[in-house]
């Protein structure tokens, strides 16, 4: 139950409609066990006028009774105005309940929106400042699950089981307090298999705790693999593996039911037996009361007054298990989401914004890196300097950490040793957003939103519509994109469908050539973003970025040479470190692995 102590900040945040609703809530259930009082004391005036029937005194603790009582005596009521005073009183009362009910759920219920509102948004706004590292080491369907289905469960807390919990506290409040203060022996007698009650609930409580854990743990798998179907189902339909992925989501989906329907039988255990004790209850109140009553007949009235209290019970009390579930159901799912929340990201961001706009001055000083999910060392040793507006190639084979380098500049992971300095200041001393601003990285996973390629392409300016207009059509024109663009039905307008799947290959990556470039940043980093175009095309977007960018700092990350352009330093890796370094020029007379690639790279082309 300690993980639900998180939500006090949002409890104390809606602290008006929290307390506000506690006391309508109190105020209702007062109202509600007056009119029992009222019952009885008919009762008991009926029972004064039947033969050998004794006068009915007013218990001074029952204030309402003591009220009508009083008035009765003062302005001399017949016994038929008195009863019909006592009905109008029970209306009376039900309708002043009844609008106090509504207003309780419209502050309990509302405030438990609201803090469902603010806790999806806390969550969302946490999973922004998360790093790489966190996002290569959860699914997806996981965080899908804890921002919905587990948020979702909390609310039942701060909502429904809240005002209940309330409900039932204070209205067994007021019922035992009437009931004790009239007849102790009498409620101790009709109460006694309450007790049992409690232990009954406290030992299924323990199991639904921990079967709940068990659910949401096995409905963020669930989710994870219909996630990951809907997303590859390209690949699952080309491989015609339909049927396996159905088998392995129904295996899912079966361990999903059968922890499911354990869970539900348990929950199912609370309503027959809070039942069974409630009309034992009731049973034992109507057979010890009828024994009483056959002595003394004035007595009847306290009786029907305690028969209702019970009947009063049955719903709160059999709602302890309901509310109990929802709680331990809460507490899981809060313990989920503070899990993440307690995630704290490892790059840190502690520094104030510089005004002055990066030139692009790069240097790697003994840079080493190892992946902490993977243990991959992807740099070893790394030194280079790159001057601002230099324009740089780095080749070499799969898995020689040319991506590393555009993600440490990026500051997506930071070094494990040496620095990394930008026109000078180490990276970790920059704002994390401002470095990233300045930065155009076009990814090796080109991404885009499932949304129209206008808003792709702008995604993340603050600029007014006429210079987004003007700078859409030069980035998109220097992206060779603009023509195919303006074919298109609705142009600019048209949705690219989730992930950009209406889309050919080279046609994404080119929006996000145009996405990069319209940022107008200070360094260029593009990790493999022309795999996919033709070579006419690849020729076409390399001259405009050579005009486009001059006086930029660019990195281009590939495993293949690009002969149209000039790059002012060519690095070549090998197992994280530099194993040549030069112009197009110098490694060619060098002889070596970067003079090897080029003869088998003009081959291949020759062949073609």
């Amino acid at each position: 139950m300690k993980e639900l102590s998180a939500l006090n900040v949002f409890f104390w945040k809606y602290r008006f409609r929290f307390f506000t609703g506690i006391l309508l809530v109190i105020a209702t259930n007062y109202l509600a066990v007056l009119s029992p009082q009222i019952t009885g004391y008919v009762v008991s005036l009926v029972q004064a006028k039947l033969p050998g029937g004794k006068p009915v005194t007013a218990n001074q603790g029952d204030l309402i009774v003591y009220f009508i009582s009083h008035l009765s005596n003062r302005f001399t009521f017949s016994f038929g105005w008195l009863i019909t005073f006592c009905s109008i009183t029970i209306l009376f009362l039900a309708i002043i309940r009844s609008v106090f009910m509504f207003f309780m759920r419209q502050t309990i219920i509302v405030m438990s929106r609201h803090i469902e509102f603010d806790q999806k948004n806390q969550i969302y706004a946490h999973y922004q400042k998360l790093d790489t590292e966190f996002y290569k080491t959860h699914s997806t369907g996981d965080l899908m699950n804890r921002i919905t289905e587990d948020v979702s469960r909390v609310r039942m807390y701060t909502g429904p089981s809240l005002m209940y919990l309330i409900n039932l506290i204070s209205l067994i409040g007021f019922c035992l307090y009437n009931m004790f203060s009239k007849d102790v022996r009498l409620s101790l007698l009709v109460l006694a298999p309450l007790p049992i009650l409690a232990l009954t609930i406290y030992f299924v409580n323990s199991i639904i705790n921990k079967k709940s854990e068990q659910i949401q743990g096995q409905l963020s798998d669930l989710t994870t693999n219909a996630q990951e179907s809907y997303s590859g189902i390209r690949v699952i339909k080309s491989f015609v593996q339909e049927k396996a992925m159905l088998g392995f989501f129904k295996k899912n989906s079966e361990l999903y039911r059968k922890n499911a329907v354990s869970l539900a039988k348990v929950e199912a255990f609370y309503t027959p037996t809070m039942s069974f004790m409630i009309g034992l209850s009731t049973l034992l109140t109507i057979y010890l009361g009828g024994l009483e009553a056959l002595h003394d007949p004035s007595r009847v009235g306290l009786i029907i007054e305690f028969v209702i209290y019970i009947n009063m019970l049955t719903f709160p009390v059999s709602a302890i298990g309901w509310t109990a579930s929802m709680i331990q159901r809460a507490a899981a799912s809060q313990k989920r989401i503070n899990e993440f929340l307690s995630i704290q990201p490892k790059i840190t961001n502690q520094h104030a914004t510089p005004t002055d706009a990066i030139k692009g001055d790069i240097q790697f000083n003994e840079v080493n890196f190892t992946y902490p999910h993977s243990g991959i060392n992807a740099l070893s040793d790394f030194n280079v300097t790159i001057h601002a507006g230099e324009k740089v190639l780095i080749l070499g084979r799969t898995g020689s950490g040319k991506t590393t380098i555009g993600q440490l500049i990026a500051r997506m992971y930071d070094v494990n040793n040496g620095s990394i300095t930008i026109d000078g200041n180490d990276l970790n001393t920059l704002d994390v957003q401002y470095l990233r601003k300045q930065i155009g990285y076009v990814q090796q996973d080109v991404f885009l939103f499932s949304d129209s390629i206008k808003n792709n392409i702008e995604f993340g300016l603050n600029q007014t519509a006429e210079e987004v207009n003007n700078d859409l059509i030069t980035a998109t024109q220097t992206a060779h994109v603009l023509n195919e663009i303006n074919s298109l039905a609705n142009q600019f307008g048209t949705m690219v469908g989730e992930r950009g799947t209406t889309l050919s290959g080279g046609q994404k990556q080119r929006v996000a050539i145009a996405r990069a470039i319209i940022k107008k940043p200070s360094i260029y980093i593009f990790d493999d973003c022309l795999s996919a175009v033709d070579a006419l095309t690849e020729q076409t977007i390399l001259r405009n970025l050579s005009t486009y960018i001059q006086d930029k700092t660019a990195l281009f990350i590939t495993h293949r040479i690009f002969y149209t352009f000039h790059f002012d330093k060519i690095i070549y890796l090998e197992d994280g470190k530099i194993a040549e370094m030069g112009t197009h020029e110098s490694l060619l007379a060098k002889n070596g692995l970067y003079a090897e690639l080029y003869r088998t790279q003009q081959t291949q082309e020759a062949t073609v």
